[in-house]
């Protein structure tokens, strides 16, 4: 009896309330941190509060305007070590500089499951936020400015490792080696990121069963790199005037790839690799010494990756629109838009392969055909490369013999009997308008 009135009792009792703690100095901070119990919140007022700091329990860590934790050059300046915590409100500053230790901003351990780093500024980091086996995670809505320098001394704008679930979504990445890297994890979601002046925006390596979707990446050495990563949703993702590549799929698999866009600006050849030092340099990396802007040297780079499925992305003003190798056949190319690239398609390789699905191709803006017709789809299939182009690729010196006579007649044969074409890519149902503009059903 007397039990069953106890558990009554407390099954009825209210909920014990959150304590505010605001402390007023750096002592009362440290205090606070000691003494605060789950979901408890700790509001920081304006001024400057020292780090480093430990977050050992389930509560928040919110920041009035003009809060700022600085780490003086230690360590972490959050670390983050216990369940369902949450950062928000602050600018976060001064880490140490330490790339064995990690040293972050903010440090989420594998005990910060759930942990929530929202709607802060980050400066002056190694790395910005590490998530690092915290599952389930969320980083979102922060602006991250990482260190400039030499490559190989810089941390990342977020970094994820072996963390199931995490989501980062909403920042804005700048400055330091990656905008966003990820290692041996999966189930994690990358999603309306906005970086710029980084090595490469987003970079997957040994992840998979992965969203990347509606991120901006615009003036870094690379917009996506992919590597060693399989099972991946890759939508609505732009790369604007990357230096190197827009996408870079290496050894991954099995991949949807879908309504991306990957835009250059064209610059008079001369200019297009001006800007190989300036990465090394720290001057934001698509930006020559003239001030230039320069084209991307490949859309899409596909090195021995396979059973993707590409499918109404558009790859404008590079170099190369695509360009695989090293056993990269085996992927499905259909109502994608190749405008104004230098070279379409590059592919040195003997296999005879078929750029269109379902009596769907891609659209080519150097494709000369006619729609007799009407249907949308050219009357002629259409070939990016032929024997010429590859004895360029395998040869350059020979580029000095392609406006002599004989050059000439051998690309009027091969538009005549397309039985000497040494294999390569043909679409036989090309598009007549960019699918971009008017799509299919």
């Amino acid at each position: 009896m007397r039990l069953r009135l106890a558990l009554a009792l407390l099954l009825t009792a209210p909920p014990v309330a959150a304590t505010v703690w605001q402390p007023a100095d750096d002592a009362a901070l440290a205090s606070a941190l000691q003494r605060a119990g789950a979901g408890d919140e700790i509001l920081l007022g304006a001024g400057r509060w020292r780090g480093p700091l430990t977050i050992a329990a389930p509560l928040a860590l919110r920041g009035q305007p003009g809060a700022v934790v600085d780490g003086h050059g230690a360590g972490h300046v959050i670390l983050v070590d216990a369940p369902d915590a949450t950062v928000t409100g602050l600018t976060i500053t001064g880490s140490g500089s330490d790339l064995d230790r990690m040293d972050s901003g903010v440090f989420l351990t594998r005990k910060a499951l759930r942990a929530r780093v929202e709607g802060n500024v980050l400066t002056d980091n190694l790395h910005g936020i590490r998530i690092q086996g915290a599952r389930d995670s969320l980083v979102a809505g922060n602006r991250i400015t990482g260190r400039l320098g030499r490559q190989s001394q810089l941390g990342n704008g977020v970094t994820v490792w072996n963390a199931p679930g995490a989501v980062v979504e909403r920042n804005e990445i700048t400055q330091g080696r990656d905008g966003i890297f990820v290692s041996v994890s999966k189930q994690n979601t990358f999603r309306d990121n906005d970086i710029h002046g980084t090595r490469f925006a987003i970079h997957y390596m040994n992840t998979s069963d992965s969203r990347i979707t509606g991120n901006r990446s615009r003036d870094n050495g690379m917009g996506y790199a992919i590597m060693f990563s399989d099972r991946l949703e890759i939508t609505g993702n732009t790369s604007e005037n990357d230096r190197d590549y827009g996408f870079l799929f290496n050894s991954a698999n099995r991949s949807m790839i879908e309504g991306n866009r990957v835009a250059g600006h064209p610059a008079p050849e001369s200019r297009w690799r001006d800007a190989g030092q300036s990465a090394e340099a720290g001057v934001p990396v698509a930006e020559a010494s003239t001030g230039a802007r320069i084209a991307p040297e490949k859309c899409v780079f596909i090195y021995n990756a396979n059973r993707n499925s590409f499918a109404g992305n558009r790859f404008e003003g590079c170099a190369i629109g695509i360009h695989f190798t090293a056993g990269a056949e085996g992927n499905h190319m259909s109502r994608n838009d190749f405008i104004g690239n230098r070279v379409q398609v590059k592919y040195v390789g003997s296999r005879y392969l078929e750029w269109s699905q379902d009596g769907i191709g891609n659209y080519w803006s150097d494709n000369a055909g006619f729609d007799l017709n009407g249907d949308g789809l050219a009357d002629s299939a259409y070939r990016p490369n032929d024997m010429v182009d590859k004895v360029m690729w395998t040869a350059p010196q020979a580029r000095m013999l392609l406006t002599s006579p004989a050059v000439q007649i051998l690309r009027f044969a091969q538009s005549r009997f397309p039985a000497l074409l040494p294999g390569g890519v043909t679409d036989s149902h090309p598009l007549m308008f960019p699918n971009s503009e008017r799509p299919l059903p």
